[in-house]
């Protein structure tokens, strides 16, 4: 829905929506429970997300943007609870060149896909490793921040200053403190991030900070970007005699995104690599499980913990890489076409002797060619580790999770 303020459309306000349903198969992780039940495997229903954002052109120079929904709903979720404020952001444009906002808002740092436009993504999920922070300091992503943004030529760039919010209200559980680092509980200091690439074709549009996974082969892509976020003293240790320890947060990131058409008949490949450093303080990791089916632990229980849980995030490096082919406009006539695709997570985390490696793989059937009805079947395979006989962090064996999703965007 668009509606203009004025004759050459240049003042607007638009509104969009997306949903994404999922049925999903669970192979469970070893011991987990659902509350005091057993549970070796697990189906269930979920909405993975249902957003509705608004944004507004009033002026040549003001800009408004919000975006309200919710995330990971199912059969263990609270009832009549949930929904809320993605983004409410404000925005002055200064120049062409350079515009200056304030908000609840995804303009972050690091990687491309620290914030992800979620109807266009590849596979069912984003990376979402590149969210370090998801759920803990911020809001599903957004963070209270002050952010230039702006393209110069060929490059587009956004900067960022960011009040974390406080980790005691952290949506995941945090452990108390030990000799792993974890995100401190004393007062936050001020977050700097920027993100910044280069496009050597087509350029894409900024104005919201959502990067696309796949334009399908509508423009052609080609860009290089590096990025960083940096926060002093935002986690804290024991250190060996005990004491309490604070140490910075830097995440460094640097990809390549592809995506072009390769033939006049709408076929196209997407490709994706990206490299990560990632210093969270010593041993630092993060088991994460999407909508995890699982509420606790009970015997067998590894160091992935409950349900579909892995550890995705921690101190240490991280290669991921994603493609995918879209077959011609009209491969199933005027039922649309397929785009299958792959991805890979290398990750070799501090605190794990041996690499973790998730990989997953499945096709997309784009219903009228476009992401506007989208039906997408998804295989995921990740590590599971235990400690051996000298403590040392091994996998020993892996899970699948096989995920149906049917995504509608407006």
């Amino acid at each position: 829905f668009k509606y203009k303020f004025n004759a050459s459309g240049s003042h607007y306000i638009k509104a969009t929506a997306v949903a994404q349903m999922w049925a999903r198969y669970s192979d469970m992780n070893p011991g987990s429970k659902i509350y005091d039940t057993p549970v070796t495997n697990y189906s269930d229903i979920g909405i993975r997300r249902l957003r509705f954002s608004v944004w507004t052109q009033l002026t040549d120079r003001i800009f408004f943007y919000t975006q309200f929904g919710q995330n990971n709903f199912n059969f263990l979720s609270k009832r009549n609870t949930g929904a809320f404020f993605h983004d409410a952001i404000v925005e002055y444009k200064v120049a062409p060149q350079l515009s200056l906002g304030t908000g609840l808002t995804g303009w972050s740092g690091m990687s491309r896909y620290a914030s992800p436009a979620v109807g266009s993504i590849l596979s069912v999920d984003a990376p979402l490793y590149q969210q370090v922070t998801n759920g803990v300091t911020d809001q599903f992503l957004r963070k209270l921040s002050i952010y230039a943004k702006g393209q110069i030529w060929k490059l587009d760039y956004r900067v960022a200053i960011t009040s974390p919010m406080a980790a005691q209200n952290s949506y995941v559980t945090l452990p108390a403190i030990s000799t792993d680092a974890n995100f401190s509980m004393a007062a936050p200091k001020l977050q700097s991030q920027a993100y910044l690439f280069w496009q050597f074709f087509d350029k894409e549009n900024n104005t919201l900070p959502y990067t696309t996974g796949t334009y399908l082969g509508k423009k052609k892509i080609l860009n290089l970007g590096a990025g960083f976020i940096h926060q002093k003293n935002a986690m804290w240790y024991l250190n060996s005699a005990g004491d309490t320890t604070s140490t910075d947060m830097l995440l460094l990131g640097a990809d390549v995104f592809l995506d072009m058409p390769v033939n006049k008949k709408g076929s196209a490949v997407t490709a994706y690599v990206a490299f990560n450093d990632f210093d969270l303080g010593p041993n630092y990791v993060r088991n994460s499980g999407v909508m995890n089916p699982a509420t606790g632990m009970g015997t067998g229980a590894t160091y992935n913990g409950a349900g579909v849980a892995f550890p995705m995030i921690g101190t240490g490096q991280t290669v991921f890489t994603q493609v995918g082919y879209k077959f011609k406009d009209g491969l199933l006539g005027n039922n649309g076409t397929l785009q299958p695709y792959a991805s890979v997570q290398y990750s070799q985390l501090k605190k794990l002797s041996d690499p973790m490696i998730m990989f997953e793989g499945g096709v997309n059937w784009l219903i009228h060619g476009t992401h506007t009805g989208k039906l997408s079947l998804n295989y995921q395979s990740r590590p599971v580790f235990e400690a051996n006989s000298a403590g040392e962090y091994v996998q020993k064996n892996r899970k699948g999770m096989m995920v149906l999703q049917y995504q509608i965007a407006l």
